[in-house]
């Protein structure tokens, strides 16, 4: 009787701590189209997976009357589970819970989790859902934030690690999304920002909404500070599960690999690059002629659109692909996105993911903004991830290649093991228009027609160095194929550098021009 008494009483605890802040706080939480932070956790996990650690933990805070208070779980319910019937480590915040606010114990519940999973080397998904640090505590929030921060930093390029922004995430809290490899966010409900509304309106007199000043829209098209944007929590949900297919659990690890398939018939890759190299197209279309069964997840989609990155298949092994995208701003290199190219290549390299690069562009945007907004630093990011990389690094010009764009986008230069040309791509210095204008300067201003001598010296200057043949003849391209044979020559690239072995310098660690 009293083993049944002491478990009937282990029931009840249970169910209090599962109502959280109480039924009123979750009526609260549905009324602004949120779930809870439960319902969360069952909705990325398989079915009955997960299971819950420090369930009792609550707060030990004193001064303000918080000895009064109980706060269920202390705002955080932390555990493992399974996707797709692989472990995985998460925690949720609790809005019902004090705003889901960050103390001491709530704190270590997280820094708990987050040392089972690097230890473990299984994936981290964490879920932000909070009004900031618990006041209350004072100084123990702040450090609270700093554990947190320094955890995160030591699992960089270890095990995968996932921000889900689902509320508020504001002040010191929004460092930790920052320093984790994918943040998705969802439309209306997610928040993230440094200083809230009411104190911009302090300081400096403006009136700004929440969603204006840090939506998820917002960290999607302008900051570059979220990778993935959905209009629910379940599509978001989806994302996730779909991100975690593509990546290895650990970096000694690959990602699992699946049955290969072919590319769907529907994107014939000999049609979708224009002869006309002004005439822009849609680069993801390339990529899908190339992947298997044309499944391309494409990453940061709605900022720095001049270029596209994203994981695809390749013989059922999990790629990454850095692409020039020519339907915006012709696929120039600017700040944003060597930034966006630079920190994709460097998780890529991490994770024993090899990288495809499809090379389409006029060089590095001009003008003085860029100039001002440093884009020689920002471009030397991309330059410095490419070299770093050990990974195999594959190559393939579809067309345009010109001056700093042809070094920087994983030229032979770089070390790239495998460089493909198409027969059209125009490897140069500069575009035969401008070089015609330079070169052939005076020849032009001093005949009888100069459009006719201009026109006439651009064909000399596309005939003589604007071809893949001139670099072909110096050991610069590896191959100028034909784009029918473009899948199969990356499928034995990527099959012959599977044991890839770099000696590097001894060395603690390079300096790259952050």
């Amino acid at each position: 009787m009293a083993q049944k008494r002491k478990i009937l009483e282990l029931q009840k605890k249970r169910e209090q701590v599962f109502l959280g802040g109480g039924e009123k706080a979750i009526e609260k939480q549905a009324a602004m189209g949120k779930l809870t932070a439960r319902e969360r956790i069952e909705a990325i996990l398989d079915k009955n997976s997960f299971h819950e650690y420090d369930l009792f933990v609550e707060h030990v805070a004193t001064d303000f009357d918080m000895d009064k208070k109980i706060l269920h779980g202390d705002g955080v319910i932390i555990g493992t589970g399974t996707v797709y019937g692989a472990p995985i480590a998460i925690y949720a915040q609790d809005f019902t819970v004090a705003g889901g606010s960050l103390g001491l114990m709530h704190a270590r519940k997280i820094t708990k989790i987050m040392d089972y999973a690097l230890k473990m080397r299984m994936p981290l998904i964490g879920i932000n859902d909070s009004g900031g640090a618990r006041i209350q505590e004072g100084v123990n929030s702040l450090a609270g934030y700093g554990e947190i921060f320094f955890r995160n930093t030591l699992s960089s390029g270890v095990i995968p690690q996932i921000s889900v922004i689902l509320g508020p995430c504001a002040g010191g809290a929004v460092y930790s999304p920052a320093l984790t490899d994918f943040v998705f966010v969802v439309d209306k409900i997610s928040k993230m920002f440094i200083t809230g509304p009411e104190v911009i309106k302090t300081v400096l007199g403006e009136d700004i909404s929440m969603e204006a000043l840090g939506g998820a829209r917002v960290h999607c098209e302008i900051t570059g500070n979220a990778h993935f944007f959905a209009e629910s929590e379940i599509e978001c949900f989806e994302q996730i599960k779909k991100l975690i297919t593509f990546i290895p659990w650990n970096n000694k690890r690959k990602a699992l690999a699946f049955e290969a398939k072919e590319p769907k018939k529907s994107f014939k890759i000999g049609e979708i690059v224009p002869e006309d190299s002004k005439q822009p197209y849609d680069v993801r279309d390339v990529v899908r002629a190339l992947v298997d069964n044309s499944d391309f997840f494409e990453i940061q989609e709605l900022w720095a659109a001049n270029i596209v990155i994203g994981f695809g298949r390749m013989g059922g092994e999990t790629v990454g692909f850095v692409c020039n995208q020519p339907l915006i701003l012709a696929g120039v290199l600017d700040v944003d996105s060597s930034d966006k190219a630079a920190r994709f290549i460097r998780y890529c390299d991490a994770f024993n993911i090899p990288i495809i690069t499809l090379v389409d562009l006029p060089g590095y945007l001009p003008g003085v903004d860029q100039e001002h907004a440093g884009v020689i630093r920002h471009g030397a990011k991309m330059l410095y991830a490419y070299s770093e990389a050990s990974v195999p690094k594959l190559t393939v010009i579809l067309r345009k290649a010109y001056g700093g764009g042809y070094i920087a986008m994983n030229s032979r230069h770089l070390r790239a093991d495998f460089v493909f040309a198409w027969p059209g791509a125009e490897i140069a210095v500069m575009g035969p228009e401008g070089a015609a204008n330079i070169i052939f300067r005076k020849e032009i201003l001093e005949s009888e027609d100069p459009d006719k001598m201009r026109k006439q010296k651009v064909k000399e200057y596309k005939a003589k160095f604007a071809n893949p043949y001139v670099a072909a003849s110096k050991g610069y391209v590896d191959s100028v194929i034909e784009p029918e044979e473009t899948r199969k020559l990356l499928l034995h690239a990527i099959e012959v550098s599977k044991n890839k072995d770099m000696h590097t310098i001894d060395r603690k660690h390079g300096i790259p021009p952050f």
